[in-house]
């Protein structure tokens, strides 16, 4: 993910869960080009670099510009931060509200749709994804 650029820095002493969560999501669907909207909850566990804090929302709005689903936009999310921190482990949940729920076919308005991807230790260490998904989503 080109948009992280210079903002990786060393830090040695960090090697618990970094969580930024409530990120706005705004995409469209590749499926009905209608919107969707929610939120993003991101975590990682740093080994020895750490990620300014503003590029994690860039990382969720870089892959949510183009047409999407939300199902591969969580997996981009995740992968990419994988790719550039190799953190030990990267843990993203989505929480979004369609319109083409809300408008048509089933017309469900308010019904919310979460995605999750974990990686590296969140897909391993049971209590770590546990206080992960606790952390974003308060469940």
């Amino acid at each position: 993910a080109g948009v992280i650029g210079d903002a990786v820095f060393a830090e040695e002493r960090c090697g618990d869960m970094v969580v930024v969560r409530d990120i706005a999501v705004h995409s469209l669907c590749e499926h009905h080009m209608l919107p969707f909207h929610g939120k993003a909850h991101v975590a990682y566990v740093p080994d020895g670099k750490v990620l300014g804090l503003s590029k994690v929302g860039r990382v969720v709005e870089l892959f949510a510009r183009r047409l999407q689903v939300q199902e591969r936009l969580t997996a981009q999310v995740a992968h990419a931060l994988m790719d550039e921190l190799a953190p030990l482990g990267v843990g993203v949940v989505l929480e979004c509200t369609h319109m083409c729920m809300s408008m048509r076919g089933v017309n469900q308005p308010g019904a919310t749709t979460v995605t999750r991807t974990m990686l590296g230790q969140f897909q391993t260490d049971a209590a770590l994804r546990s206080e992960f998904l606790h952390m974003a989503t308060g469940r």
